[in-house]
């Protein structure tokens, strides 16, 4: 199965309230969408969270080729080789993106602009706000469950 994924993360403030949001395609069919609160963080932290989460999802929907979209021409640029990862706190991240894309058969990554990522960037935009409204760093997307909640 081949996917097409939209990534995004995003931050009130730098760092800040943080969350993502994922949109993963076949074809012209959305098969999930995910978005949740990531506590605080920085744009650059919630943009790689995004990427993880979105490779995670994909493996379990056992997927052999993955095309993802995103926005952070950084980070896009840096999983694909161009630039190197010099920030501590994210290397990690990107560390834990290489080890997940050993799973599939062909990955791609590619820098969008963000017209071109608006789903996910709408659903990064809905968890801030719900946060700024409900005044937490926590809230959850619709269709989502709390960590703590599985148990």
């Amino acid at each position: 199965m081949k996917l097409q994924i939209f990534t995004d993360g995003g931050c009130s403030g730098n760092p800040g309230p943080a969350a993502i949001g994922v949109v993963i395609k076949d074809g012209a069919k959305t098969v999930k969408t995910l978005s949740r609160s990531i506590g605080q963080g920085t744009n650059n932290i919630a943009e790689y969270t995004a990427l993880i989460v979105a490779l995670q999802e994909a493996l379990i929907l056992k997927a052999d080729e993955v095309s993802v979209n995103t926005d952070s021409e950084l980070m896009a640029r840096q999983v694909s080789g161009a630039y190197a990862v010099k920030h501590e706190n994210i290397k990690p991240l990107f560390e834990q993106v290489k080890h997940l894309v050993t799973g599939f058969k062909k990955f791609h990554i590619a820098h969008v602009p963000r017209g071109q990522n608006s789903e996910a960037d709408a659903l990064v935009r809905q968890v801030l706000k719900k946060a700024s409204q409900d005044g937490r760093s926590d809230a959850y997307g619709v269709g989502e469950e709390s960590p703590s909640s599985k148990g």
